[in-house]
């Protein structure tokens, strides 16, 4: 058991944030929230126009360059919101710091990358973290404590879809949008939160047989996925990807069918409760008419719970709900699934390491 440093519990924490894009403005409205137990100081963009803008909005001191930053900040923790192939390099960078790491995801975009984030961050003995803020849903908390009280019985079958679109515009945006080196597709990017469900809900997978396709947008990766999976629990499933709905997000749903019960959680991002029944009642079963609700983002409203976490965790308050080695296990089901579609086979896991 790894022992790390006392909590902080007579001060702030102090977080300092790179990448200061799209997903970045997220963690600025969670650290807001959080204002009575965390603080932003510092901000780092190689973009000055992000970077000022950032600036202006948080009040932290802006930094052209991670080095720069990390040499002068007094951060104990740093958010890597930075295209997620650069985000191995840059953990490694912050841990030798001695600061702690949270990363978006996907954690990284190869598997000996999120590995060497993993030793990086035990070397230096500081707390790896992997943003999978959709876990926090109530939808899926719902549905997550109904698996762990073994309510469904034997699972028999488990259908994940993911219909959402991005027009051709999204990734002409930015140079590293679509690309192998610093994004991935549509199952490592914008599905990256769907394929974590399939371990964190069900449980160790078997094995799997995947297909990917690019069918209409200009990209290097895919705009199109299908895996089929096996658990080693005997269960069956599939999981369905594309961002090429018409004429927008369409559905991210799940589907669990088991022994004893049926749920289905759909709407564009898991947040309506649209099936729910089960053999056997239970007092959580008067919480799913509350559980949905509205939403006009797919990131869903996480973030700050997330946050709630990491803050707790570093006060020395409470145990992370997803560190490195958690974060592994989604990175290493999207590897596999690229490995199958590559070479036209089934994929057994654990990979070899």
């Amino acid at each position: 058991m790894r022992s790390f440093a006392p909590g902080i519990t007579d001060r702030k924490i102090k977080f300092a944030l790179v990448g200061c894009g799209r997903i970045a403005q997220n963690h600025f409205a969670a650290m807001k929230q959080h204002g009575n137990r965390a603080e932003i100081v510092d901000v780092c963009d190689i973009d000055p126009v992000a970077l000022d803008k950032a600036a202006e909005l948080t009040g932290a001191r802006p930094h052209l360059r991670l080095s720069d930053m990390l040499s002068t900040t007094d951060a104990d923790i740093v958010v890597l919101t930075t295209p997620s192939g650069l985000h191995a390099d840059q953990a490694v960078e912050v841990a030798a710091t001695g600061r702690h790491v949270m990363t978006e995801k996907p954690m990284a975009t190869r598997w000996q990358d999120g590995l060497r984030m993993v030793k990086a961050c035990d070397d230096a003995n500081v707390r790896l973290f992997v943003v999978k803020q959709n876990r926090r849903n109530a939808t899926l908390q719902l549905l997550k404590r109904a698996l762990d009280q073994k309510r469904f019985g034997r699972i028999y079958m488990v259908n994940l879809n993911v219909f959402w679109t991005r027009p051709q515009e999204y990734y002409d945006s930015a140079a590293w949008r679509g690309t192998w080196e610093f994004d991935g597709g549509a199952l490592m990017n914008q599905a990256s939160h769907y394929v974590d469900l399939l371990d964190w809900m069900i449980g160790p997978i078997e094995s799997l047989q995947a297909y990917t396709a690019t069918l209409a947008r200009n990209i290097e990766t895919e705009d199109t996925a299908v895996i089929s999976v096996r658990w080693r629990s005997g269960a069956l499933g599939s999981m369905n990807v594309t961002m090429l709905t018409y004429p927008k997000n369409l559905e991210g749903s799940i589907t669990v069918i088991g022994e004893k019960g049926t749920v289905r959680i759909g709407g564009v991002a898991v947040n309506e409760i649209q099936h729910w029944e089960f053999a056997e009642p239970h007092p959580d079963d008067a919480e799913v008419k509350n559980a949905s609700y509205a939403t006009t983002s797919v990131y869903g409203f996480g973030h700050p719970l997330y946050y709630d976490n990491v803050i707790n965790v570093l006060r020395g308050e409470d145990i992370p709900e997803t560190d490195g080695r958690e974060g592994l296990k989604s990175l290493e089901t999207l590897i596999a699934a690229y490995l199958s579609a590559r070479d036209g086979k089934r994929i057994a896991l654990p990979l070899d390491y």
